[in-house]
Formats: structure tokens, C-alpha cells, sequence
């Protein structure tokens, strides 16, 4: 990483280096889905163009097969084996940190009320806390969960377009909210 981007890298002493490893107190991770990933030569004369500096093409499909199902927005395929193979890939990488899965949804489009019914999202979170829960029986340290997210919210590249929340939030009528199937389950599962 260094040979493709070291000029954007911060300079550390060798005794700023020692003092900062490993002096995280934990890592916080969002997922939402995965993707095929191979190496690409580097562009090297702009080495600072995002994706271009990470080396990597990303797909998500391989052999004309998508990953998983496709939710609303184009990066979210829904792969709950996923959140599996990251938590034991950072347990392995960063000598198993404590570890807070810090956004983990699937989003919806906004149907109106009809967003209200969300049993995709229901099967995502299942499915989701299910693998965790294998990971964890495999030793990886998780201390806690937060779905994405409790209330349907701006989203940075499609506004209020898609939804995420468990919550539905009626943006025409003072931003009333109600609680979607998926709220209703997810208490349910709690208790």
C-alpha cells in the first residue's frame, strides 16, 4: 500500500509507530454485503483516485452469478455468509479485537405504505445475526450489534428514495412515524 499511496499516508516516528499498534479499543465494522475482489495493476501516476488506489476490481458476480439477491440500492446484494468470513478474517488479521458490527441493514424502495411489510428485511437480519452467532461459537470477539437503522433516514446518494429503516417515517405527512413488521419481529427476537 505504501508503494501505490505513501505520499497520502501520515509519517509516524518509530516511536509513535510502537505506541499506536494495537491501541484501538475495539473495531468497529458496517456490513451490508460483499463482493468479488481482484488485484488490478495500480495507477500509479494518480495513485489518489478513488477506487483506483486500492489496487482492486470489485464485482459482484462471478461467472454470470450474482453473489446474492439484489435490494434496492446497486451495491447491496444480500450475502449473510458474508458477515461470517469478515469477522473470522479480522479475528485472524487484527489477533481477535473486540468487535462491534456498527451498521448492518438492507434497504427497500420507497413504496409508501407498503414499505410497511418489509419481510426481505426480517430474513436479512435473521440470517445476518445468524452467521454472527456462528462466528462468535467460533471464538470471534463481538460485543455488540446495531441494525441500519432503527428509523428510515436521508440516504447520502439517494436521498430519501430507499428505505432502511425499521421504523417507517412519513415524510408527507410531519415525518409520523410506524413501526414496520420488521420492528415488531425484531422485538420479538430480542425477548
Amino acid at each position: 500500500m505504501y508503494k501505490y499511496v505513501g505520499e497520502l499516508l501520515p509519517s509516524f516516528s518509530r516511536e509513535q509507530a510502537l505506541s499506536v499498534k494495537g491501541s484501538f479499543d475495539f473495531i468497529g465494522l458496517n456490513y451490508y454485503s460483499s463482493n468479488y475482489a481482484a488485484n488490478i495493476p495500480c495507477n500509479i501516476q494518480n495513485p489518489s483516485v478513488f477506487p483506483i488506489d486500492y489496487c482492486v476490481n470489485l464485482t459482484t458476480e462471478r461467472n454470470g452469478k450474482p453473489i446474492g439477491p439484489k435490494a434496492a440500492s446497486d451495491y447491496i446484494y444480500i450475502y449473510p455468509k458474508g458477515i461470517r468470513e469478515l469477522l473470522l478474517y479480522t479475528k485472524t488479521k487484527f489477533n481477535n479485537p473486540v468487535i462491534y458490527i456498527t451498521e448492518n441493514g438492507v434497504n427497500e424502495f420507497n413504496n409508501g405504505m407498503i414499505s410497511l411489510e418489509d419481510d426481505i428485511r426480517i430474513h436479512y437480519i435473521y440470517h445476518h445475526l445468524s452467521y454472527l452467532r456462528k462466528s462468535m461459537v467460533e471464538g470471534v470477539n463481538v460485543k455488540g450489534y446495531f441494525t441500519w437503522s432503527l428509523l428510515d433516514n436521508f440516504e447520502w446518494t439517494e436521498g430519501f428514495t430507499l428505505r432502511f429503516g425499521l421504523v417507517y417515517v412519513d415524510y408527507n405527512n410531519g415525518l409520523k412515524r410506524y413501526p414496520k413488521k420488521s420492528a415488531y419481529w425484531f422485538k420479538e427476537f430480542l425477548y
